[in-house]
């Protein structure tokens, strides 16, 4: 979950691309340079917004390019001072013309983020061999308005990555690169939840309501910053909005894909929000990471509780003081003296080390994973 203090910050961010090019492999042994691409993708058409002023879903792509692309240092933002550190990528460039298939890999950022957040994953994992793609969920994401739809019809998001799938695999430039025997997933904070759902957990408000009249205390419980009333606002919403109301009510239906075979969640969010039983029911491989410190999403009711729940679910905890937004990019020194929270770890975590390792992690567990030669 990004603070509410990024929307102003990321709303110029056009492209983010940030990676360790010098270690990354791709598929056949050698990094690859990266491209990256924004679409605005229109539905047709019903679809839910959550609120949200634009009725676009923005896409983001980071994918092998040709040798020949011509790579430059981003700015993050582009105007202004930098916030983030951004490694070279080549704008709108030409994906490479071999491998002929490329595995995907669908990416779901945290609670008022955006795609490029998680650049440095999506980067470093196009430089070796995938091809990346994230949205921004509408009505939470940092480049507008939040919403109150945004922030509480969490189970939206994977029809905004079900969605982003179908456009990719139609998509003339991308669509013929893609191996559709290999798609998987990744996520950060209520991206990780998001992900744990395309696997085949199912939200229970009910569920999640007990947990915290039971622990009021927890930290999954109290409501966000952007949103202290939360739960007065969601109520008069619904007693206003009969389509608010009924969208409520369809946080219990499965939102399983079943084209993605594998996820990786990043400290993952609403551990309590899953109904027990249907985490049980997961049948594909779920790789979960989290710091032994996260203060904004404790392991202990998230991480843990997810990975004892699922079957196929390996669970690392990075030791120490790692806390919830290492898995963000890494930031200059603006980043760390305008955006404190987000940009300054506790003494002693190198979160390019940590980035390091859980692109190791996640490169290890695709590579067995999505393997052409499993069957489906």
């Amino acid at each position: 979950m990004l603070n509410w203090t990024l929307t102003t910050l990321l709303a110029s961010i056009i492209v983010l691309s940030l990676s360790r090019q010098d270690s990354a492999q791709n598929l056949a042994g050698a990094p690859f340079k990266v491209g990256v691409a924004v679409r605005h993708l229109l539905p047709t058409g019903p679809y839910d917004w959550r609120g949200a002023g634009m009725h676009a879903l923005l896409e983001v792509l980071w994918y092998p390019a040709a040798s020949d692309a011509d790579a430059k240092p981003q700015r993050i933002p582009p105007v202004g001072p930098a916030i983030f550190d951004a490694a070279p990528a080549a704008a709108e460039a030409k994906i490479a013309a071999s491998p002929a298939k490329l595995p995907l890999i669908l990416l779901s950022h945290g609670t008022g983020g955006t795609a490029q957040s998680l650049a440095w994953f999506a980067t470093a994992l196009a430089s070796r061999g995938y091809i990346v793609v994230g949205v921004n969920h509408p009505g939470n994401n940092a480049t507008e308005p939040y919403t109150m739809q945004g922030f509480t019809l969490w189970w939206e998001r994977a029809k905004d990555l079900s969605t982003v799938l179908d456009d990719i695999l139609a998509d003339p430039e991308f669509g013929p690169h893609v191996d559709r025997r290999r798609i998987g997933g990744a996520g950060f904070s209520l991206g990780g939840y998001t992900m744990i759902e395309l696997a085949g957990g199912r939200t229970s408000r009910g569920h999640f309501a007990e947990v915290c009249r039971a622990a009021p205390d927890q930290v999954s419980c109290k409501p966000p910053p952007e949103f202290p009333d939360l739960i007065a606002k969601s109520e008069a919403l619904a007693a206003s909005d009969p389509a608010y109301a009924k969208a409520l009510n369809e946080d219990g239906a499965s939102y399983r894909d079943s084209r993605i075979r594998a996820v990786f969640a990043m400290a993952p969010a609403l551990g309590p929000a899953f109904a027990p039983a249907s985490l049980k029911t997961i049948a594909i491989p779920v790789a979960i990471v989290a710091g032994a410190k996260d203060s904004i999403v404790p392991i202990d009711a998230n991480a843990k509780y997810d990975a004892a729940q699922i079957p196929y679910a390996t669970l690392t905890i990075f030791p120490g003081d790692v806390d919830h937004y290492v898995f963000v990019d890494e930031c200059t020194a603006e980043g760390r003296s305008t955006l404190p929270l987000i940009c300054v770890d506790r003494p002693g975590v190198d979160r390019a080390a940590i980035h390091d390792q859980a692109i190791d992690l996640a490169a290890k567990f695709f590579a067995s994973h999505l393997s052409a030669h499993k069957p489906r």
